[in-house]
């Protein structure tokens, strides 16, 4: 068997039994909004793809949006305003070197926008892909105008050749750090600073070995350090392990770090990091025995609290596509600084002289240790810069870059798992509730383009929304948003769209907005409304953590509906579910209702289908929903059916009317008479030719052939002698489906009548012979 199956079908085990249990992955969304286009403000523009790239330029109320072979400058409070674009398109020349290289004309042969930063002389920085030859520019944005500069820079280390291949970068001190390949096959992965002393990482497997790029951040550790510490750049990715003891390759998460003051070494390591150290990240998902793999990470920080309190939040996916599990795992930045400060270094072993392994390294460590910053203790060993390292500790880090300890999240499990649309990419707001408690929101993007909001509650995952952003669904593959807008915007291949991070409108009475439990909502007693904190003339009711919805005034009666329907007509009975999470019953004078054949439940409501006298009387559509402390009881709709003989009277038809107006009984007589004529005159043609035979040819042949069938049949009995081998069996037994369907004397299903302008509008669905149990 082959080793990754093996692991695959172990790894299934724990998930088999999980899935019957009460599991993190019964989390599921709230609310579930469908696509719409008043959901999100919407920028597309024709025949442009891949707006994958953003930057925020709240200083000048822009969001700056990178796609192919264009750059736009759209309005922050509302991106279906285009104020600027640039283009920037690839030459004839380049196109035709590019597709001389084996790559695509169409999709690769482009100018993919990768690059998008802030300088600290309020110009931006971008960089291309540009048909397999990436070049850099600076452009500004000057009273309404976008320009380019035109001045040309190589892009090779700051963006990738492949539009398609994963990169990360940053800007720290007008320097660009940059995770990308070095080269048109991309074999030559790095990790680089632009500057005037660039620098960069060793081409060696035990450095770099087949990465994804991710993510980068950077973490201001010089601030107030004791140790006179150095700011670190963390980059986070994947890669195939070169530790790993098997016969597969065996892809892993990593997080790497380096100083911001790195100039590299003076003999050893001369023009390379001297502080590059990484190490495993483990997100364990239901004791998978692949590790996941990361595929996006957010850094949040409170500006109130010191550097060692950000935290990372990271999504991971499984290495097998067979699970459909995605998870979010939360990483503390003292941790992951603890490791590389503090921790074992792994170091590679010959063993039988051809095969490496790594194991940890247990042997003398130099002075100053390998990896680590310039500090007070090494400044007063006359250590000033990296060039003044030694050898001895420059060859140890360029022989052992990898840590022995592997990192472990929060809690050593994730913060969210769910089974369903991979996730795509995170990022992360904090709220203060009215409680005053603050909680991180999470907005999670997934292949499906929909954005999903969670928060933790004490343990508690609790998914407030599940938002479809797209149609048709785009994977999301970026995610911004901005304090001063409080507004969400989200990228895809198709266009970019923005959403508010607070939805409280979607929420139309006091139990609704409370069970939501939305940290951004609470229902105004004066205003009678959902409204979002920050908007609140009046004391509000929220209740996040527990979602207690005694606090509500008492909901107004619903005001039933009246509905008339015929003897053998059918009904529609409307009832929408404000939640995933209740459950809908019906009631029918004040007894619960018996569903059956001609009384369906349905989704968006109750289907009642040749109605009898029987079916009259007061229907009542409630929905129970159960949060932490009690369970609640909501009337959602009222219905007074009444069955009249006489409904489809007085002008109110709704069965199949007579055409008027339409062609005389004389007219359509003509046609159809013209029609057989030229149907005989066709067929006596086709007889004349020879390409029909006539009628009584066809009974004369037919009697020959049955006598010579006849005459073998009795040969061949009289040779055989034996028992027949098979019975005459037909091998499919047919039914007329049509005929099962024809519940009504007029062939046709007849409407219900409605009194007044309340009339709910009805929607029949067709009625189906399903003869296949897949399909059921």
């Amino acid at each position: 068997m082959h080793p990754l199956l093996s692991l695959g079908v172990f790894w299934l085990l724990p998930l088999a039994l999980t899935l019957g249990e009460d599991s993190p992955l019964d989390c599921i969304p709230r609310r579930t909004v469908l696509y719409n286009r008043d959901n999100a403000h919407l920028f597309h523009e024709e025949g442009v793809f891949n707006y994958s790239t953003m930057l925020l330029r709240e200083d000048l109320g822009l969001l700056m949006l990178g796609a192919r072979e264009a750059v736009y400058a759209l309005d922050l409070n509302n991106v279906s305003k285009k104020l600027a674009s640039v283009k920037w398109e690839v030459t004839d020349k380049q196109k035709t070197d590019c597709k001389n290289k084996g790559k695509d004309l169409e999709t690769e042969c482009k100018n993919y926008i990768r690059t998008l930063h802030k300088m600290d002389d309020n110009r931006m920085y971008v960089c291309g892909t540009n048909a397999f030859d990436p070049e850099c520019d600076y452009m500004s944005y000057v009273d309404g105008i976008l320009t380019l500069e035109k001045k040309i820079e190589d892009g090779k280390g700051k963006c990738p050749f492949d539009p398609f291949q994963r990169y990360a970068s940053i800007v720290v001190d007008d320097s660009l750090y940059s995770a990308t390949s070095m080269n048109f096959l991309g074999s030559e992965p790095v990790l680089m600073r632009n500057s005037d002393t660039s620098i960069r990482t060793e081409f060696k497997s035990s450095w770099l070995n087949e990465p994804n790029f991710v993510s980068m951040a950077q973490m201001p550790e010089s601030e107030k350090s004791y140790q006179g510490d150095d700011d670190k750049v963390y980059l986070f990715f994947s890669e195939t392990a070169v530790e790993c003891d098997c016969y597969n390759k065996l892809v892993v998460s990593r997080v790497a770090r380096v100083c911001k003051g790195d100039v590299g070494g003076l003999r050893t390591l001369q023009k390379k990091w001297t502080s590059f150290l990484k190490a495993r990240m483990d997100c364990p998902v239901l004791e998978s025995q692949l590790p996941y793999i990361i595929q996006d990470s957010y850094r949040w920080c409170d500006l109130q609290q010191p550097w060692k309190d950000c935290l990372f939040f990271a999504i991971f996916t499984p290495q097998s596509d067979t699970s459909g599990l995605s998870a979010v795992c939360v990483y503390r930045v003292s941790d992951i600084s603890r490791v590389f400060a503090e921790g074992k270094y792994k170091s590679p072993v010959t063993v039988e002289t051809s095969f490496v392994k790594w194991v940890m390294y247990s042997g003398e460590v130099p002075v100053p240790r390998p990896g680590a910053c310039i500090d007070n203790a090494a400044r007063k060993e006359g250590i000033k810069v990296s060039l003044d390292l030694p050898d001895r500790t420059l060859q140890f880090i360029k022989d052992k870059p990898l840590m022995d300890h592997v990192i472990q999240p929060i809690g050593e499990k994730p913060l969210l798992v769910r089974k369903g649309a991979t996730f795509t990419c995170i990022i992360v707001n904090q709220a203060q509730a009215a409680d005053g408690n603050k909680y991180h929101v999470m907005f999670v993007g997934t292949e499906e383009g929909t954005i999903l909001k969670a928060v933790n509650y004490d343990g508690e995952m609790f998914i407030i929304e599940e938002v479809q952003l797209f149609k048709p669904p785009e994977p999301i593959k970026i995610l911004k948003f901005s304090n001063v807008t409080g507004q969400l915007y989200a990228g895809s291949d198709y266009g970019a769209v923005q959403i508010p991070l607070a939805t409280c409108g979607r929420s139309l009475s006091c139990m609704d907005c409370v069970l939501a439990r939305d940290p951004y909502c609470g229902w105004d007693k004066v205003a009678g409304k959902c409204v979002a904190l920050s908007d609140a003339q009046s004391e509000l009711i929220q209740s996040v953590k527990d979602g207690n919805a005694t606090l509500c005034p008492g909901a107004d009666p619903v005001k039933p509906v009246n509905q008339i329907i015929w003897p053998g007509g059918n009904l529609k009975l409307h009832c929408p579910s404000p939640s995933n999470l209740a459950n809908i019953m019906w009631q029918q004078d004040d007894r619960s209702l018996s569903f059956s054949p001609l009384i369906l439940h349905q989704p968006d409501g109750l289907l009642i289908l040749n109605a009898s006298y029987s079916n009259a009387g007061r229907y009542r559509c409630v929905s129970v929903e159960r949060s932490k402390v009690a369970e609640y009881t909501t009337t959602i709709a009222e219905y007074q059916v009444n069955v009249d003989p006489d409904a489809g009277k007085d002008g109110h038809r709704f069965g199949p009317q007579p055409q008027r107006g339409g062609p005389s009984v004389a007219g359509l007589q003509a046609v159809v008479g013209l029609l057989v004529v030229s149907i005989l005159a066709l067929l006596a043609w086709n007889f004349y030719k020879g390409h029909l035979p006539l009628p009584w040819e066809c009974r004369n042949k037919n009697r020959e052939q049955s006598q010579q069938s006849h005459e073998q049949g009795d040969l061949n009995a009289t040779v055989t002698k034996g028992p027949a081998l098979a019975e005459d069996k037909p091998l499919v037994s047919g039914a007329d489906n049509g005929s099962r369907n024809n519940n009504h004397t007029d062939g046709e299903v007849g409407f219900s009548a409605a009194e007044g302008e309340n009339a709910p509008e009805v929607s029949l669905p067709s009625l189906q012979f399903i003869d296949d149990e897949s399909e059921i």
